[in-house]
């Protein structure tokens, strides 16, 4: 019964997928040549969470067609060493495979940067894994989410401390630490200082880097742009998804700063890159800047029914207008 709930699961979310694209996956490969971080763009795989939990091995063949050159990965289970039930080793030789690498990986610090938990993530664990893959950072995929509305200056700069920690750890097996943001990082605290401010000036740059999400600051009523040249080559990384036209009021104010999760959640539409709100003509003009090296297409929630056509949209664009 199992067995074939997961054959219907596999054949109605990967194969109709699949199916749809065939007449163009291979016409979509990339015909730019190039080094930089939009010719050699990659993707955050939390975007197709249900196709990879699926099928890994079919979800990621795919990706490699469209023309993605690397993933980021996502949900590792430490203590079995697994990826969507591949262990480590088989879920390389599939990216190898595929000609895909992997340069980067969310990795749960929730509690480890929390200094309300005395319970830890095993940091030294996900190094291991990191640099099993190959990877370069093992990057933080967000705050502790307890009390986002009473997050203090001292929390930020306790998480601080603890990625300087990390990036210690993991500097012996050559990788470096990175923290992705979210909108609520830039909430204002006295003289305007923002969380992400304070993470920021207390990590040391040859340890901890910062993986820029575009969405999410522009949705906080800022510009990236501000960012990078306030603090120029310390986002290595960016993730890049596009704001519906309908959903474009920032969420963080006083309105907002202290109204429950899913009520700030209501404000929020994602949609493919290029066709939406926010101006990646510009931006793109700040990578060498920011000091890029990896972009990432992430869209938290797709609406297209097929999913890969989605990515493939944005892949499409990415190529097309800013991979120059």
């Amino acid at each position: 019964m199992q067995s074939s709930r997961r054959t219907f699961l596999r054949q109605a979310s990967l194969g109709l997928s699949a199916a749809i694209l065939s007449p163009y996956l291979f016409s979509c490969q990339g015909n730019k040549t190039g080094n930089g971080p939009f010719h050699q763009l990659g993707i955050q795989l939390y975007s197709i969470r249900d196709l990879i939990g699926v099928d890994p091995v079919k979800t990621l063949e795919t990706v490699a067609k469209i023309g993605y050159k690397h993933v980021e990965t996502f949900g590792v289970d430490a203590a079995a060493g697994k990826y969507w039930d591949l262990p480590i080793t088989e879920l390389k030789n599939v990216l190898e495979d595929n000609g895909l690498k992997t340069h980067s990986g969310h990795y749960d610090m929730s509690k480890y940067l929390s200094r309300h938990h005395q319970e830890k993530e095993n940091i030294e664990k996900y190094i291991e894994i990191a640099h099993q893959l190959g990877q370069s950072f093992v990057v933080a995929p967000v705050t502790p989410m307890d009390d986002l509305n009473n997050l203090k200056v001292e929390d930020y700069q306790y998480a601080a401390e603890q990625l300087n920690k990390a990036g210690e750890m993991a500097k012996k097996a050559g990788i470096k630490i990175g923290y992705h943001n979210h909108f609520w990082e830039f909430r204002n605290f006295a003289n305007g200082t923002k969380g992400l401010d304070i993470l920021i000036a207390f990590t040391e740059p040859d340890l901890v880097d910062f993986e820029l999400d575009i969405y999410w600051i522009e949705k906080a009523g800022l510009k990236p742009q501000s960012y990078f040249e306030r603090y120029p080559g310390r986002f290595s990384m960016w993730h890049i998804k596009d704001m519906d036209k309908q959903y474009t009021t920032p969420v963080v104010g006083e309105k907002y700063d202290k109204a429950g999760f899913m009520d700030i959640m209501k404000e929020i539409k994602y949609t493919e890159v290029g066709t939406g709100a926010i101006d990646y003509i510009n931006i793109a003009n700040y990578a060498n800047k920011s000091g890029l090296q990896y972009a990432f297409v992430e869209q938290d929630d797709i609406y297209m029914p097929n999913k890969f056509e989605s990515i493939k949209k944005s892949y499409d664009y990415i190529e097309r207008s800013l991979a120059k």
